[in-house]
Parts: C-alpha cells; structure tokens; sequence
C-alpha cells in the first residue's frame, strides 16, 4: 500500500494506491493552493474588520425589540429601500444585511420564522465532504468553490453565534482496508481547503479507539476511522437570532404575514416594476398595503409561487425534494461525536448525530409536492432506521418504537434559468431579477446563508438604485445574545438564580446573554433546589418563562413555541403532546385567549405534531418480525391476545394506569413508584407507553434468556388467566411514535 500526494504550480495530482494498483486523479486549478492561502487571509481581514463596527454592535445589544404590532403599524406606513418575502435563513439573512447596511427594510412571513426547511435541516453548518469529493473526481471548479465558500461561512456563523453553533467532531468508519488512503486523502483535502479557517485538524483512529469513543459501533470488520470536523447548530433558534437582530437594527419584520398579491408601478422611465405588496395579517384577517423600492423573494420551496405571482408566465425553476429525520433516545449515540455513512444502499448520505442531548439520524433524498406541512412518511422512517442498523453493534436492537419524532423537510434545489442545460440541477444559489425587478434569491444551503444575503443585497442596490449608508457588514457581526456570551455563562445563572444545571445549560446555549431575562420571568418551583425554573415537561430543561419570553419574539401560536421557540416537538412529540394543555394556558394568560381560541390552538398543534412531526404513523404489523427470530407465529398470536387484554381501552399500547386496573382486578396492593417500575422495565424510550412491537420484544427475550423474568410478562399472563379480554385491534408498531 502506498499514499502520496504531490502539490505542484497549476495543478493538484492525487495519488492512492492499494495492493499493487493505482489510481490517479489529476486535477487542474490555476494555483489551488496559493488560492486557497489567499481567500483565507481576505477572509480573515475582512472578518476583523466587521466585527469592529462599534455602532452596530451597540445597537444590537441596547436597542429594544418592538412589539409585533408596533411592526405592523411601521409596514402600513412608511416606504421601505427593501422589501423581504420569506423569514427563513436566507429571508432573514437578507434583511439583517440590508439593516446593517442602513436601508430601512421590512420582512414579511407567511408562517412563523424557520417555519420551514430552515427549522427541519441535519443541524450541520458544513461545506460538504461529498461535494468536495465530486469537485476532485469530476474536475468541477464550480463545486470546488461552493465547498471552499461553504467553508468560510462556516468559520464565521460559529464566530458571530456561539452559544449555538460549535465544532462537532465527525467519525466515519472504515470496514474495508481501501477506504483507508482514500478517504483519508478527502479529508485531509477538506482540511486543505477550509485554510484558515478550520475548525480543528482531522485525524485517524485505530480501531480500537474508535469502539473507544464510539462503543455502539459494529466491530465486526472494523478496521479503523477517521473523524473529521464540522459546526452544528440549533437551526430554528439561529434563524430567529437573525431575525431579531435585523429587528434592534431597524427592520421591521413580522411572522403570519401572508403575501396575497404584487402591486405595481412605473418608475421615471416608464417600465413596469413592483411597487410593494398586498398582505393579510393570518391572525386578525386584516390586509393592507407594504410599500417598497426593491422586493426580494427568498421564499424558498414556494419560490416559483412568487415568481409567478409577479409574472404568471415564468417558468418554473424550483425541484423539491424531502428529506426526512428521525430522533432517536441519547443512548443510540456519544453525547460529543457524530458518525456518517457515505454509501447508503441507494447512494445517499447518512448521518447520525447527537443533538439537544438526543439522537438524530437523516437524512433521505426523494422528489416531493411544495406544501406548508410536509409529513414524513412510514417508508422513510424505517428506511433511515435500516441504514442504522447497517453500523451499530448487533447487540443494539434499533427498534422501530425508539423513534421519539419524525420530521420531512423540502429542500428548494433550483435549475438555473440560465443555464443552456435546463436539466442541470445547480448546487450553489442562483440571483435572477425578473422584468419588474423581482429579485429572487434561491437554492444554495444553510450554512452559506450569509454570502447569499450579501450577494442578493449587493443586487438589489445595482438594480434598485438603493443608496446604502454603508457597505455589507454581517462578517462577522456578532448575533442577538452573543455579546459577552462566555461558556462558563451557566454558572452565573446557576448562581444567581438557583436554576437546575441543566435549566441552566439550555438557557445559556439558547439565548445566550438574554437568558438572564428569561430568567427573570422564571416562577418559583416551591422546592429548596432548584428554586426557580419551572420545567414543561420533566424530562427536558425548557421552563415556563420561556413561553412568555417566546411571546415576546413573536411567537403567536402554540405550535410557534413548541416546534421553534423551544425544540420540544422535534425532540419528543409525546412530551410536546403533555405540555401543550401547560402552554397553552400560559399563552392565554398572556394574549387573552378565549377559551374557544385555547381550544383552537390544541386542535390545531395536534394537527401539527400529527402530521408534521410523525406522532400519526402506524407502522404496520410484521415490520419488525426479524427481530423476533426465536418466537413463533402461534407464540405471537398468544402474547398479542395478553397484550389486548392487558391494554383495557383499546389504544394499541400499555400504559401505568392498564397496570392500576389488572392489580387493582387482582386484589394485590402495588405503589405508584412500582407500577412506574414495572412499566420502565420494558418502556426503554420511556415514552411511558409499551406498544405491541416492545411487548413482543419483551418475550422473545425471556425466550431467548436474554431477560430472566419480566414482571409486565408475568402480570399479562396472570390477567389473561382471570378472563379480562378487550376487543381492541392493534393497530400500532412503535412506542416513540
């Protein structure tokens, strides 16, 4: 085996050999390296300089947030330079960069801020390593700089927002002695790439410290692994962040602020250019007029709507596609090391990450219609956990019912309109100003948010005749809460107000310096620790003062605080299920809802969790038949009728209060702490139900001896015996959804 790798003057040539063969990728740009060092120091320079904008920074951190109608009365009023259609990252980055700038901006959102693919993402800010791996192979220069661009935005949002963005080291497993050199040589080329910039130098691993570091791993074959470095983010929290920073520089911005139609005009020469837009308040029913020189459409998936709305000829532009993630319990994966899967059995990537102290897997690839509330689907969930299995220890059983939550996210991938190919999917964004000066920002990813914002910008003034004060200034132009943001941050919390640690820790890493004021609307818990801080669900760290201070970013439906101002949905629907009664009643108190309103916004957050979030799939029976190897059908058909009879009212799982009633039937005196328990001995996602798929599980492994004696088994057996039978069908696979 030998790996070489030689720089030269206008050309890179990558060598691998393994055994006795060769393979050669030459590759030829114009003095990569010195390119590479170069755009590193402008990078850099340019980085210094923005984040000494005194005046702005001040402004951030002293400038009061308006209340949404105090937006809302500025938008009926004046005359904006911009005008922003879409409050995701890229909408919202658009704004923040024309705020900076000093043109009076206004940003308008159909739904909530990251309502959409900016809330639903893999939570990676990367540059792309399967990106970089087809601009070497494929000799595509275009790809090549997206990475290096990608990689530059990276460095610079986990510069202007850390309490939400960090490195996060990357392990990929090797299982055949090939991959070594070669994939070795990818991500050092990453590295090379990213110049200064990078995160942190990527290295190999034996494999035994890999099983180390990573011990679900399977070891069987295993020969090693290398781990590289990316950023990881809270995505939603980030795109409000940029949200409401643009809002302290002077935008006005304002979410369930549906576009109905484009209103027009002419300019001093007489061309036909827009004017402004015709808008509906989704909350109140109202529509007025917001009047504006430039309008941007970053609308994302729904970017050919607008389009067409401004001219009903324009082609379309945009191909969807879904991708979809599921979360899993945090013992699945390390509390600080990722893993991915480049070579799926279709040709996708996978990853598999530890994300809010959960674990995260996705993500699929297939083509999808445009809709406000994609559902993920069952096939999509199960081929994720399929891909899974492929690299976890066989003694990890990746059950179907572990699934904590499932989400699908439209990826707005663009054809360039441009382009003499009208088939080519163009990886990088794409700026096209239509015949009314529309200006339409579209495809590119999250990470490079920023340089689309600062390019989108820059076009709006040349087409527009906008005069900004000054030039882009959003390199490194620190976010909303980041100012004075220290990792030790938590203590003071801790300290100050007698928060529980991990009340503490979310707080800090959600709000940075202005989780003090959460803090200050915290309750007290009537306990001696923690004193305040009264928690939603008792299983995650999110407290009730976070759905008053969530009211004051905007957030106006029950779903806006479950599913962006804090994570609870994508994290355990069943806990955001639980809490919702909780909140709900907390955002009447504050926004005096009637109790027809309350009962509205239940309705309607079920709906989302149902559908959006996946709590509606039905895995169907025999889906995890390969699982339960050691049982037989008869076997099956008996603990499925134990099962129905143990689970009284028919809801298709087992809950603490089917085991009051058998004992309570069988005259036995049992406490609550050992019905819990009894329960929790089976309930491993401890999503407090055990559905069919974990009760089956249950006695293929006191079949198998893997369990000595169960006492749910033993109960289910007794209450069958005493005649209890239920006449549910069972209709449901898997206890996290």
């Amino acid at each position: 085996m030998r790996f070489g790798r030689v720089l030269r003057r206008g050309a890179m040539t990558l060598c691998i050999g393994v055994g006795g063969g060769a393979a050669v990728v030459v590759w030829k740009a114009t003095t990569l390296a010195n390119e590479v060092a170069l755009e590193s120091l402008k990078a850099h320079a340019k980085s210094s300089s923005a984040a000494g904008d005194d005046e702005l920074s001040r402004r951030i951190q002293t400038t009061p947030l308006p209340t949404r109608a105090q937006h809302l009365a500025s938008m009926r009023t004046k005359t904006y330079d911009v005008l922003v259609i879409g409050g995701g990252s890229t909408g919202c980055g658009v704004a923040l960069d024309a705020a900076a700038r000093g043109l009076s901006t206004a940003l308008v959102e159909k739904l909530d801020f990251a309502s959409g693919t900016s809330s639903k993402s893999t939570k990676l800010i990367h540059g792309g390593v399967r990106y970089l791996q087809k601009a070497i192979l494929g000799l595509d220069v275009e790809q090549y700089r997206m990475v290096k661009e990608a990689l530059s935005e990276r460095a610079n949002l986990i510069e202007i927002a850390p309490h939400l963005a960090y490195p996060l080291p990357i392990m990929l497993p090797l299982y055949k002695l090939w991959q070594l050199p070669y994939y070795y040589a990818g991500i050092k080329c990453y590295d090379l790439v990213a110049g200064r910039q990078l995160l942190r130098s990527s290295y190999y691993l034996s494999k035994s410290k890999a099983l180390e570091l990573f011990p679900m791993l399977r070891a069987e074959k295993l020969v090693g692994a290398l781990v590289y470095y990316d950023g990881q983010q809270n995505d939603a929290r980030m795109c409000l962040a940029l949200a409401l920073t643009s809002a302290r520089l002077g935008a006005n911005i304002a979410n369930h602020l549906e576009v109905i139609e484009l209103t027009k005009g002419q300019d001093s020469s007489g061309k036909e250019v827009l004017t402004g837009a015709h808008v509906k308040d989704r909350l109140t029913g109202e529509t007025f007029d917001v009047r504006a020189r430039c309008i941007v459409n970053a609308t994302g998936p729904f970017t050919d709507s607008l389009r067409q709305l401004d001219s009903p000829e324009a082609k379309k532009i945009c191909q969807p596609s879904s991708g979809v993630h599921i979360v899993l319990p945090d013992y699945y994966s390390p509390s600080k090391m990722g893993l991915l899967d480049p070579n799926t059995s279709d040709g996708r990537v996978i990853f598999f990450l530890p994300w809010q102290k959960s674990t995260m897997a996705g993500t699929t690839d297939n083509n999808c219609a445009v809709t406000d509330g994609p559902c993920p689907t069952e096939s999509e969930v199960l081929f994720v956990l399929k891909e899974i299995r492929n690299y976890l220890n066989p003694d990890i059983n990746v059950r179907r019912g572990d699934v904590l939550s499932a989400w699908s996210g439209i990826r707005p991938l663009v054809v360039n309109p441009n382009s003499k190919d009208t088939q080519s999917i163009a990886r990088n964004h794409i700026i096209e100003v239509s015949q009314s000066n529309l200006v339409t920002i579209a495809g590119g990813k999250w990470t490079t948010y920023r340089l689309m914002a600062e390019e989108t910008v820059d076009r709006c003034i040349e087409v527009c005749g906008l005069k900004a004060k000054r030039p882009c200034s959003t390199r490194g132009l620190l976010l909303d809460g980041a100012h004075g943001w220290t990792p030790t941050l938590f203590i003071r919390l801790i300290q100050d107000f007698g928060i529980d640690v991990e009340v503490a820790q979310h707080l800090a890493g959600t709000y940075g310096v202005r989780a003090f004021k959460v803090a200050k609307l915290a309750k007290l818990t009537g306990k001696r620790w923690p004193m305040i801080g009264i928690r939603l669900h008792e299983d995650y760290p999110f407290i009730e003062a976070e759905v008053m201070y969530g009211i004051r970013e905007y957030a106006c439906t029950a779903v806006d605080v479950i599913a962006r101002r804090t994570r609870l949905a994508f994290l355990n629907v069943h806990a955001a299920a639980e809490s919702l009664p909780n909140i709900i009643n907390i955002m009447a108190k504050e926004l005096g809802w009637s109790a027809a309103q309350k009962q509205l916004e239940f309705e309607r957050a079920m709906e989302f969790l149902n559908g959006e979030m996946g709590l509606g799939l039905k895995a169907s029976s025999g889906q995890e038949s390969d699982a339960l190897e050691s049982i037989t059908e008869d076997e099956i058909d008996l603990y499925t009728k134990r099962f129905k009879a143990l689970d009284s009212d028919s809801k298709g799982f087992i809950t603490v209060n089917d085991l009051r009633k058998y004992f309570k039937r069988a005259g036995e005196q049992v406490s609550e702490d050992q019905l819990h328990e009894i329960l929790s001995e089976v309930d491993l996602n401890k999503n407090a139900e055990v559905d069919i798929d974990e009760f089956l599980q249950l006695m293929n492994a006191l079949k198998t001896g893997h369990v000595s004696t169960s006492r749910l088994a033993r109960a289910a057996q007794l209450n069958e015996e005493m005649g209890i039978s239920s006449s549910n069908d069972y209709g449901k696979s898997g206890g996290g959804l």
